[in-house]
């Protein structure tokens, strides 16, 4: 940090208590100067020698006195001058000759009170206003961290730094240098995040585009805005830049936004309300100047706060929504999700984009999987809502809708048979993996017919892949046979799905190790899923109302619809 000392005798100034500062001399002090709720003890000539101000109020307050004895009409009460007390002691340090030191921390209060004070250059030489414009010059403003500083403490002394275009020069140095070629930075940043090697090509010591982010995160929204747009202007700095610095900016101040400010409390909702505001503002309109991902966190902060700039970020977030994680889209409620998923099916209703509603669907499959843990949020009614918004929506696998219905019957046993019907009419049995088969099978969680339907398309699969090894004909139910998938199509089955669904199976496994040793030589040959034990226990699961019996094919025996046909067609097929 730069500073400049001025003056060359020892700084002499003492205190008595908190609200008293003296000069100790030989002379009787003959001046009273009240600051606030502080008084100085001074000397008459030192200051008037010095400040046009200070000659003027003191020869309107000042009255004969013989003895040279202080009395009350010698007291000058100064209740606004720009810094207080503090500036206020430079200031007369200064006119003492007393050492006194300026840096960017006390710059700019010192340059206001000099100025309130009218220590010109009419008034003497090399006076304190001169001497300050010189230092911030040649040498404050030249320093990008220093500029940075002064800029912050502009904020404290508005309207005086306005009105001095202080503010305005700190500005325009910051812009100045964030704009510059990177190649000439050869000063000091501060840049934390891992520098991104270009292709593995990059050197060591090269300065990124964005190195200037971090350290304008110190500032209040008010001025940051002014800085963004200063930069902005220019025209130097693209967009995708900006969006970086927001980024970072958003990070650092709004809760929520970083593991380290996650766990903040809001206690001024408006503060932040204003904050997030801010930010929306000054998005750049270029669409990949910022991620998808923070735009998501951004639209999760601004409905929880209540800010008034939503809408338009809603449809810049639900445009993109399938480059959304699952992490970004937890902070948004059931509502606002419906949202996003209107908005982009509004987007690419006329568009055969496979591979973003394949992702959105997969998305809102784990949104629904992980909501269901919060019983009071999700809804039955909000559930269905939200799925069947998706539901025609190309998927790899069905793995991920099975979780989140598995998980919401798990959550919500109260709910009714029909309404679990109604649930499972979202999955269809043909796409489900061999794990979620071997979990659906055992879990008593579901309807009967749903997991006679998993056990009868599961051992289609296993026919079919047995007839495909011996070269024997396919079987002639030709709809299953035609959904199977195959091993190379398990490769490409959402493995985070998979897994959750392993760890479940284990835990049923384990609990019931006993049965399945019992039963170990009941196995239907190529089922591999223990069918004949869950058949057996289909035919003596007459307590479970005849389920099984009611339960009927349909035009998509995939998926799970209402009984439409006779029990004796159904116990046929069977």
């Amino acid at each position: 940090m730069k500073f400049m000392k001025l003056g060359s005798k020892p700084d002499s100034f003492q205190s008595e208590g908190e609200n008293v500062r003296y000069v100790p001399s030989e002379l009787a002090t003959d001046v009273i100067v009240i600051i606030g709720d502080v008084k100085f003890y001074l000397h008459k000539f030192p200051l008037l020698s010095k400040s046009a101000r200070l000659q003027k109020l003191i020869a309107t307050t000042s009255s004969s006195n013989e003895d040279n004895e202080i009395h009350q009409e010698d007291a000058i009460e100064i209740a606004e001058i720009p810094g207080g007390p503090a500036s206020f002691e430079i200031c007369a340090k200064f006119c003492y000759g007393m050492t006194v030191t300026l840096n960017a921390y006390n710059v700019v209060a010192a340059r206001c009170a000099a100025e309130f004070l009218e220590m010109h250059e009419t008034v003497e030489k090399g006076n304190l206003v001169y001497k300050i414009e010189v230092f911030l010059n040649s040498s404050i403003l030249q320093t990008w961290k220093d500029s940075i500083i002064v800029l912050q403490t502009t904020r404290a002394l508005s309207p005086y730094a306005e009105e001095l275009k202080l503010t305005g020069r700190c500005l325009d140095t910051i812009a100045s240098k964030a704009s510059i070629d990177t190649s000439k930075v050869d000063w000091s940043y501060t840049y934390s995040k891992k520098k991104n090697l270009d292709n593995g090509m990059r050197k060591p010591h090269a300065v990124p585009r964005d190195w200037w982010v971090e350290d304008l995160c110190d500032l209040h929204i008010n001025l940051y805005k002014r800085v963004i747009t200063t930069i902005e202007s220019r025209g130097r700095v693209s967009a995708d830049v900006i969006g970086e610095a927001l980024h970072a900016y958003a990070i650092r101040r709004v809760p929520g936004f970083s593991k380290s400010s996650s766990s903040v409390q809001i206690t001024d909702v408006a503060k932040y309300r204003a904050l997030v505001g801010s930010i929306i503002e000054l998005i750049p309109d270029e669409k990949q100047s910022v991620s998808s991902s923070f735009l998501t966190k951004l639209l999760g902060a601004s409905f929880f706060l209540g800010c008034d700039e939503e809408t338009g970020l809603m449809n810049r977030v639900g445009e993109r929504l399938d480059e959304a994680s699952l992490g970004d889209v937890m902070l948004c409620d059931v509502d606002l999700m419906q949202s996003l998923v209107d908005v982009f099916l509004k987007r690419h209703s006329q568009e055969n984009d496979v591979a973003a509603k394949t992702l959105v669907a997969k998305l809102v499959d784990g949104y629904l999987a992980e909501k269901s843990r919060d019983s009071d949020s999700l809804t039955l009614q909000k559930f269905l809502a939200l799925a069947e918004m998706v539901s025609s929506f190309p998927r790899q696998s069905h793995d991920g809708v099975y979780r989140a219905i598995d998980m919401f019957l798990k959550l919500h046993p109260e709910i009714s048979k029909s309404e679990k019907k109604r649930l499972c009419r979202l999955m269809d049995c043909r796409k489900l993996s061999a794990e979620a088969c071997a979990h659906a099978v055992q879990n008593e969680r579901l309807p009967m017919r749903v997991v006679v339907q998993v056990l009868f398309f599961e051992q289609v699969r296993a026919n079919s892949n047995g007839s495909s090894s011996t070269g024997d004909s396919t079987p002639e139910i030709t709809p299953a046979s035609r959904s199977t998938n195959t091993e190379d199509d398990r490769e490409s089955w959402d493995t985070e799905d998979i897994k959750a669904l392993k760890g479940e199976l284990a835990g049923l496994r384990l609990a019931k190790n006993q049965q399945q040793e019992s039963n170990k030589g009941k196995l239907v040959r190529g089922g591999g899923l223990g069918v004949s034990r869950v058949f057996s226990k289909l035919w003596s699961g007459k307590e479970r109302g005849g389920e099984m019996m009611s339960s009927s094919g349909t035009s998509s025996p995939g998926s799970v619809n209402d009984d439409s046909k006779s029990s004796s067609s159904t116990s046929k097929k069977h």
